[in-house]
């Protein structure tokens, strides 16, 4: 039998019983990673349960470090701190205070915005965990097992660092099949099923039950503010818009005509609200983005600005392929929407896509964007269009990359102008 996370119920719980019984994994090699895959495991002690607490040697048997393990999952081994001492109560303190700190001391989140990320897993250290605070809510995801059944003290200890009064925890949508291992959202006593959050004098609403993620995307807030500025008197397309974030924040500062579009029914639904709050009028449709700006172009319309930020559209090697022609298709279309000078923010959430695969894509893309023209043999094509990069951006600090891991970074941006 497997603990549940109601076995961890402070964070003296977390600490290891007994130091020195702390069973062993040994790796084929060393590394400084904290994401370990089972094909660099050489053995393991007999009878270790999953998600316990392990001590990782290399051939050697030298001592690497201290991580979680469990033998269903492929990452089966997720590291929490590198050294000869196991994480004890003390070392989950000064790490759960680090990564406050960094939010409220150094980046000074709350003078802008009352959401940002609080842990943010690898980039925390502290592999298979997320947590985003909204307002007086601790919003958690859990993307491994051994988190999942220690994040009841951890967020009551966060709780107590920032002031905030509930939290809800859930799986990831991927939990079963990659940890072995499924879990219904839990919460605290009298946690509301939403709340309002405010990012740079712009209100939204943030559902947890049956939204995205955690409820809200922290990780554009610093592009969300820089698209704004650039949309004042201008008309924007917002593509994929999720809850409305790009779209009632540019409306609000001041752009001349917004449209967002999104697939789903229910963050269509919350986005209208959004508006609402705000006092914005935004036009909204519910429709595929394929489908819509298919529409548009034989409609004839263009628009200034267009942000395309489409839900991640690879999520391992086998999809990578097909991802990275669905985001191609994505781009050539918005590309033929965008006015002569106008802007194309266009982002990427699927870390498979590296940044130099995306910039090839989009080269590729404005080739086939121009004005049509028709072949001698009846096939139409498209003439290239003139691009210039105006820059790249990704997640907010806030969603910060630990050396140790860099392919965790996973969101690209790239600002585009099309002649």
């Amino acid at each position: 039998m497997t603990r549940s996370h109601t076995d961890y119920n402070t964070i003296e719980d977390l600490a290891p019983a007994a130091p020195s019984r702390i069973p062993s994994v040994w790796l084929r090699s060393s590394t400084w990673n904290p994401i370990i895959y089972r094909k660099r495991i050489e053995r393991v002690d007999n009878g270790i349960e999953p998600g316990s607490l392990v001590r990782v040697r290399d051939a050697a048997s030298a001592t690497i470090g201290f991580g979680f393990y469990n033998p269903k999952a492929e990452v089966t081994v997720r590291m929490l701190s590198f050294g000869a001492d196991p994480p004890d109560a003390g070392w989950w303190r000064e790490r759960l205070a680090s990564a406050v700190a960094l939010r409220r001391d150094q980046l000074r989140l709350d003078d802008v915005t009352s959401a940002y990320r609080v842990i943010h897993a690898e980039g925390d250290y502290l592999s298979g965990l997320v947590v985003d605070r909204y307002a007086d809510v601790l919003s958690a995801e859990a993307y491994s097992l051994a988190m999942h059944r220690r994040a009841v003290p951890i967020l009551e200890q966060i709780g107590e660092l920032l002031g905030t009064r509930h939290w809800i925890l859930r799986g990831s949508p991927h939990l079963l099949a990659q940890e072995g291992f499924d879990a219904e959202p839990t919460a605290s006593p009298d946690c509301p099923p939403q709340t309002l959050m405010e990012e740079a004098g712009t209100k939204y609403r943030v559902r947890f039950r049956g939204g995205h993620k955690t409820g809200f995307f922290c990780d554009q807030r610093d592009n969300r503010a820089r698209l704004a500025d650039l949309c004042r008197g201008r008309t924007v397309l917002d593509l994929c818009c999720y809850s409305g974030g790009f779209a009632v924040h540019a409306k609000r500062l001041g752009a001349a005509e917004v449209t967002a579009v999104d697939i789903d029914e229910e963050p269509l639904r919350l986005a209208k609200e959004n508006a609402n709050l705000n006092q914005v009028r935004v036009q909204f449709a519910q429709s595929d983005a394929f489908a819509y700006m298919r529409d548009m172009l034989r409609n004839g319309r263009s628009y200034d600005v267009i942000v395309l930020d489409p839900p991640k559209l690879i999520h391992g090697r086998l999809e990578l392929e097909e991802g990275t022609r669905k985001h191609f298709d994505l781009n050539r279309l918005a590309m033929q929407l965008v006015r002569p000078g106008g802007l194309l923010l266009t982002c990427s959430c699927s870390g498979l896509l590296t940044w130099s695969e995306f910039q090839k894509l989009l080269v590729s893309a404005s080739l086939q964007s121009g004005s049509p023209y028709t072949l001698p043999d009846g096939r139409v094509r498209h003439a290239s269009r003139p691009l210039q990069f105006l820059g790249t951006s990704g997640a907010a600090a806030d969603h910060p990359t630990a050396a140790n891991c860099p392919e965790s970074e996973y969101l690209r941006a790239y600002w585009l102008r099309l002649g």
